[in-house]
Formats: structure tokens, sequence, C-alpha cells
């Protein structure tokens, strides 16, 4: 024990190996949901639903735990929502692409990925990026993460008149929702360890008895083979060889690229961990984010990236690798209990999604409102990531804002080149994403 405390430097991060296991499992139970999911969306392509399940589990085991290990971050990844559903029904259904290809696609921008990691410059990029900013970033995240939670728990719903507007109370799975938040919250108030897990089993307990949540069949189930897409990458590299798929390739690389650096920077916020407005060990974490995209790809899965679900398991007080180790761990155990899991449906998750919300949220104190050529580009990262659904088209927001509203305050001096460099990337990732 004392080893891994030694390795992790528990004691230094004022945490536990109960603390720390805790948060693994909570972070875990987070975003389980992607094991199903992911089938599900990349299914629609033609992919053998059993070998993305289980390449899922293979693909984040894999980033979660040289994440832990390598650069000791509580930071979980795994295959990412938005960028599977580009890759089936963008790439794949609506360009006629074979998903082979696609997976090729996405093996070569996970090379172009390590490159700029290797060179430095997604360190660069997060060094340069003011402290203001990244505050704005951290709390956005908690907006957009509050309102997935929302979304999924179905106190909101979509709206053809108003975008969106309440859910519905007579829906009964809201209820498991509604019953886990005020758990949570009462949980959370009256500083019981462990509060936002208690309140998801609590949850999960009270949608089975409510009928809401079948009870699972059986505990265990048998491992499908990741035959069908290991390897389809690597074997249609050549495929990519015309326009159109030099733009795919673009495409999920910036996303990527902006996706998973955003939500480092806001995790690492959120953890407390950033040291003189710099990310400690950045160029390790950047790493294993990077080549979890690689492995991803050669075993059959579309990018992936870093979770902002992690930030359930921060909030429980995970803050070392050995967190993101025992949610790498959980997810090789999950493919044999994938009955189990059933039970976590998104009403269930709802809750802790909101209430880290509440908690990212407190980094709008951070940032200096009343100095308005930062306020605007905070605003609109923090009002971007939610509304846009998407972290890198908040963040484009205030990036692009931000060198202008500099000049208008006469504090040009002030812009660093790698800021301008920013404002150009970003006008031409909207650019490649609109063509």
């Amino acid at each position: 024990m004392n080893s891994i405390n030694s390795f992790f430097h528990l004691s230094e991060n004022k945490t536990s190996f109960k603390t720390e296991l805790l948060a693994g499992l909570t972070t875990f139970v987070s975003m389980s949901y992607i094991l199903f999911v992911n089938p599900n969306v990349l299914g629609a392509s033609g992919m053998n639903k059993g070998a993305v399940f289980t390449v899922t589990a293979l693909a984040a085991a894999f980033t979660c735990i040289v994440m832990g290990l390598v650069a000791n971050y509580p930071i979980a990844s795994a295959p990412t929502l938005g960028l599977n559903a580009f890759f089936t029904y963008t790439v794949c259904l609506g360009m006629k692409v074979k998903w082979e290809t696609a997976l090729a696609a996405v093996f070569v921008a996970s090379i172009l990925f390590i490159l700029l990691t290797v060179f430095k410059i997604r360190e660069m990029i997060i060094d340069a990026i003011p402290a203001d900013i990244k505050y704005a970033i951290s709390a956005g995240i908690g907006l957009f993460i509050a309102f997935i939670g929302l979304q999924g728990g179905k106190l909101i719903q979509n709206s053809d008149s108003t975008l969106v507007t309440i859910g519905a109370l007579t829906n009964p799975t809201v209820w498991i929702t509604i019953f886990g938040l005020i758990v949570t919250i009462f949980l959370m108030i009256a500083r019981v360890p462990g509060a936002i897990f208690i309140g998801m089993i609590l949850a999960a307990i009270f949608g089975i008895c409510i009928g809401q949540i079948p009870m699972p069949t059986s505990i265990v189930s048998s491992i499908p083979s990741i035959a069908p897409t290991f390897g389809q990458a690597i074997f249609h590299v050549s495929y990519i060889n015309t326009i159109q798929m030099w733009i795919i390739v673009l495409t999920f690389l910036l996303v990527t690229f902006f996706d998973t650096t955003g939500t480092l920077i806001g995790l690492v916020q959120q953890a407390g961990l950033m040291k003189d407005n710099k990310m400690p060990r950045a160029g390790r974490a950047l790493a294993a984010d990077s080549s979890g995209m690689l492995v991803g790809s050669v075993l059959g899965t579309s990018p992936v990236g870093a979770f902002i679900e992690s930030s359930t398991g921060i909030a429980v007080g995970g803050r070392t690798g050995l967190t993101a180790v025992w949610t790498g761990i959980f997810f090789l155990i999950s493919m044999i209990f994938s009955p189990i899991l059933s039970a976590f449906t998104t009403q269930v998750t709802a809750p802790a999604l909101i209430i880290v919300g509440v908690l990212m949220a407190e980094n709008l104190a951070h940032v200096h409102w009343t100095n308005l050529e930062v306020a605007i580009p905070c605003f609109l990262i923090v009002l971007g990531m939610p509304l846009t659904y998407s972290i890198s088209d908040g963040l484009a927001w205030g990036i692009i804002v931000y060198p202008l509203s500099m000049i208008a305050a006469k504090k040009f001096k002030q812009i660093t080149p790698m800021m301008w460099l920013l404002f150009v990337v970003f006008i031409i990732y909207f650019a490649v994403l609109n063509i």
C-alpha cells in the first residue's frame, strides 16, 4: 500500500486509496453508458455491435490506465459521443464511405494527433491560454455536463418553438432523476462521503422498485470477439487518397484536438491541479490521450478522448491517476458484467452530472467580469458549450472574439502569438466543418 501511495503521491494530493477507488467507480458508472451507446451508433454504419462493445471497453481501459500510470491524472477516456455520430451518420451513411475506410481516416488523424503532441504544440496551446479563459472553459464544461444531465434525466426536452422546455412529470422515468437529485443534494450538503455514488445507487434501486428499470436477468455474459473490426483501419489506409477523405481526416483531427484539450483544461482546473496557470505533466497527459485514439482506431472504434464525466470522480475526491486506473479496471471487468450495467440508465446518472455542473460553475467566480474585454469571450465560451452541444465550438467562439476585444481595449501587446494562431485555426476549423 505504501508503494501505491508513493507512486501516485496520494498523501501529497490529500487523498487515499479508498477515495480513489470510490472516485474511479463513480467515474466509471457515470460514463458506462458509452458501452451501450457506442455499439448502437457505430452499428448503424454496418459495424458488428458485439465487437464494438468489446472494443469500446478495451479502448477506454487502455487510455484510462495509461493516463493514470503515465500522467497521474484522475481523467478517464473512451470513444466520444458526437464524433461517433459524425463517423456513422455523416461519413458512412451521408458520404457513402465504408466503415473500414472511415476507421482508416481515424487512424491517420490519430497519427497526426500524436505528432502534434510530440512537437508539444498542444502543450504550448494549453500554456498560452489566459487564466480567465481557462476558468471559463471549466465553468462552460460544468454547464454543458449539467445540460446533458438535465436532458438525459428528461427534466428538459426538445421543443419545436423554444428549442428546449421543461420535461413532463407524467413520464415516470423523470421521477428517477428527481429522486436521485433530491437524495444527492441532501447527501452533498450533509457532507456524506461518496454522496454522488450513493445517490446513483439509490436512484437505480428506486427505478427498479417503481418498475421503470428492469431487474438484471443475469450477472455475467460472454465477451464478444473483436475479430470483425480489429486491424481494419490499417488494412484500408490506402483508401485515404481523395480530397473528401482528407477533409474527413482533418475534421476528426480538429474536433478531437479541441474537444479533448478543452476537457483536459477544465478537469485539471476542477481538481485544483493547475499551477501558475500551467498544467503540470501536460505532455504526459496529452501523450496518453493521443495514444488512446491510435489504439482505439486499430481495435475498431471512432475517436477516443477525455470524458467530461471524469468530473464526477473528481467531485467525489479523486485527485490522482489511481482514479483513472480504477476506472480502466472497471471497464475491463464490465466486459463480463454488462447485464448489471443496464440498471444504470441515463436517468440514474443524470443527478450526478447536474451536481457536478454546480461544482464546476464555481470557476465563474474567478473570471474578471468587470473587464469587458475578458468577460465577453469568457461568457461566449460558457454559453457556447452547452448551447452548441460542443466543447470545441464553445471554445472557438471565445478564442475568436478574444483578440478582437483586446484590440478594442487597446491591449494589443497582451495578445500572444499563440492566441493569434488559435484565432486563425478556429476560423479554419469552422470553415472545414461547414464544407
